[in-house]
């Protein structure tokens, strides 16, 4: 067990018969899979692994990611096995191997709680519908879309799809029901205006010819915890219930620290990100502005291809790509900092490449002629100005990648954005913590603009 949790901690593959595995989950599909004011992951999902795992005496690790990370990180070979609401399908089962159905769901259709005038797929007719990837109940309303006459909006998690309603811009929204009903109990906003469809059935999901062991033992479980009532109790507790939803007051208290520990990771990552980003603008930098045709094309290509691939193209490839071109498993952390150091350090080899350019050619060719080496009049002469010109580009920088960080969400970090997502997937107070979410980046950001602004002053006297 031990080697296994070494194994772990640095990448490298766990072995099944260790009997201890990387099981992926979304975070945003309450009732199955969401995280409670402590922010600790709960949910029916949760509660299933967790029962099985002791019935078994198996133990895992539960890595919350979003469901479309977590299904590619499946595919890839970076974890054990899925449960995350996942409905069992025949394309599915060409790329995965699922258990016995763990849950039997369908869909309904939800309107905003005001809305009047739709009441049947009918009324659908020339608007828009909203959707969650992935889901059954996007399978469901892009089948009908022709028949009924509705183009579809899709999102990535039910809140924001709930907030498309209840902002107008969609009518209405498909969703599994269990979901559903549990957000409107929950004070979403929208009300269920359709019986529920005839639906899927949810499975857990390991790559396909993978895991044997692991399968088994879910099933086997799966039929234990059935038996002694354990699963039945652990669908009472979250479906049917009528809490009463708290205060935004109440929401924000209890929501605040995890916001704040989100926050934390959005300033570590950006700044571990961009020490490795500016030693490798440095590098490129210098070969920027080489007397080498070689070297300042090398540079070249650095850049371009890094600033022309999209950061969230790029995250996919580091993340899912790579490890599974090559048969090994990375750590999203490390994902995330390779991401934003090659982004970031293409903008930085530019900003230190005009930086240089921007001081008088004369001085170089005046420390050449006392018989100054050329490295070091450009380290003793040349950089020192040049700093001086670079350092609102720098901070420029810092805020820059500071905000794309939340990119990173995607591959499964929690930073200050996915901080929020999450609060909002338990409580559905949209509006009020994305207030929250932006006033804290804007603190956070008016701070370094400040601090630019002294260190400019100081460096110019």
């Amino acid at each position: 067990m031990l080697a296994t949790v070494l194994l772990g901690s640095f990448g490298l593959p766990v072995k099944a018969n260790a009997e201890h595995y990387e099981i992926a989950t979304d975070e945003t599909f309450a009732p199955f899979e969401f995280q409670n004011s402590k922010g600790d992951l709960i949910g029916i999902d949760m509660d299933i692994v967790k029962a099985i795992s002791k019935d078994q005496g198996f133990t895992y690790t539960m890595k919350p990611m979003g469901f479309n990370a977590a299904v590619q990180a499946l595919e890839g070979g970076q974890v054990d096995g899925v449960i995350a609401g996942m409905s069992i399908t025949d394309e599915r089962k060409n790329k995965f191997d699922f258990s016995d159905p763990y849950f039997d769901s369908g869909v309904v259709m939800a309107i905003k709680k005001d809305n009047d005038t739709v009441k049947s797929y009918k009324d659908l007719k020339g608007k828009k519908v909203a959707v969650k990837t992935g889901t059954e109940g996007y399978a469901f309303a892009d089948k009908n879309k022709d028949k009924y006459g509705y183009t579809l909006v899709p999102f990535d998690d039910s809140a924001s799809m709930y907030e498309d309603v209840k902002g107008g811009n969609s009518i209405a929204c498909f969703d599994d029901y269990p979901v559903m009903a549990y957000g409107v109990k929950q004070g979403n906003g929208l009300k269920i205006v359709t019986d529920m469809e005839r639906g899927g059935q949810y499975g857990f999901a390991v790559q396909k010819g993978q895991n044997k062991e692991l399968l088994e033992a879910f099933n086997k479980g799966l039929v234990n915890i059935k038996n002694s009532g354990e699963y039945q109790k652990i669908l009472d507790k979250y479906i049917g219930s009528d809490a009463e939803p708290d205060t935004f007051w109440d929401t924000l208290v209890s929501s605040f620290p995890a916001l704040l520990k989100g926050l934390w990771n959005t300033i570590q990552l950006t700044v571990i990100s961009l020490v490795f980003a500016a030693l490798l603008g440095l590098v490129f930098g210098f070969l920027k502005v080489s007397r080498s045709k070689l070297l300042r094309g090398i540079a070249t290509v650095y850049v371009d291809v890094f600033r022309g691939i999209p950061l969230i193209v790029l995250a996919f490839f580091i993340y899912f790509g790579i490890p599974q071109a090559f048969n090994f498993r990375m750590d999203p952390n490390i994902a995330a900092v390779i991401t934003l150091s090659l982004n970031a350090g293409a903008y930085i080899t530019e900003i230190i490449r005009g930086g240089i350019l921007a001081i008088d050619k004369g001085q170089m060719e005046a420390a050449r002629s006392l018989g100054v080496p050329y490295g070091k009049s450009m380290m003793k002469i040349i950089l020192p100005q040049a700093i001086r010109v670079m350092v609102p580009s720098f901070i420029n920088q810092f805020v820059i990648t500071l905000k794309d960080t939340s990119i990173m969400s995607i591959i499964g970090i929690v930073e200050l954005t996915q901080s929020g997502k999450i609060i909002i997937a338990r409580t559905f107070e949209t509006s009020g913590i994305w207030l929250v979410v932006a006033i804290m980046y804007l603190v956070v950001i008016t701070a370094l603009t400040k601090l630019s602004n002294v260190l400019e002053r100081r460096l110019g006297k």
